[in-house]
């Protein structure tokens, strides 16, 4: 059985070391796995319960939904800003919330850098609040200490394509654990 994984970017930036680390994830995912990235985050209108509503739900949110829903798991990256999560992406969870099949959702967690000391902890908060399944186990820290990485770069890697590929099978094992 494949795996289908939807990775989510928590930077808009064009040249992000987060969007670079799911692109690698991506070109070294292994055949068992088939990852795709969601470029809708920056589509998204500021997120209003009073549109939570499948009758005025916005096209964007129902396709972040939709794509949401048809994951088998998701691989999230997310930058910090201001010790915080960037503001596109919280809404974007915002607009998962109202999703009826996000809670138990698998989730594992790649950080572009290890500098990065208030996002994870607020990410899994908000994750463990919206009812997600945080896999620690299959969670990766890029050791990169600055934010100008690229993916193929990172790919070419052997140590750190290892790394990912590791982090991605042991996610597909948890993952089918639980279906």
């Amino acid at each position: 059985m494949r795996i289908k994984l939807l990775a989510l970017c928590g930077s808009l930036r064009t040249g992000s070391s987060n969007r670079a680390l799911l692109e690698a994830a991506r070109q070294v995912q292994p055949d068992n796995i088939e990852i795709s990235i969601y470029d809708g985050i920056a589509a998204l209108p500021h997120f209003s319960p009073d549109l939570d509503d499948n009758a005025l739900l916005p096209d964007a949110a129902k396709v972040l939904r939709q794509r949401v829903e048809d994951a088998d798991g998701l691989v999230i990256s997310c930058p910090e800003y201001m010790h915080c999560l960037p503001g596109s992406f919280k809404n974007a969870l915002d607009w998962m919330v109202g999703s009826e099949k996000f809670p138990g959702k698998a989730v594992a967690l790649f950080q572009a850098t290890s500098r990065h000391e208030h996002v994870p902890a607020l990410l899994r908060d908000v994750l463990k609040t919206m009812a997600a399944d945080v896999v620690e186990e299959a969670s990766f820290v890029l050791p990169a200490t600055t934010n100008r990485i690229e993916a193929d770069g990172l790919a070419a890697d052997p140590e750190i394509a290892a790394a990912i590929r590791d982090k991605l099978q042991c996610f597909a094992g948890r993952i089918r654990s639980g279906i």
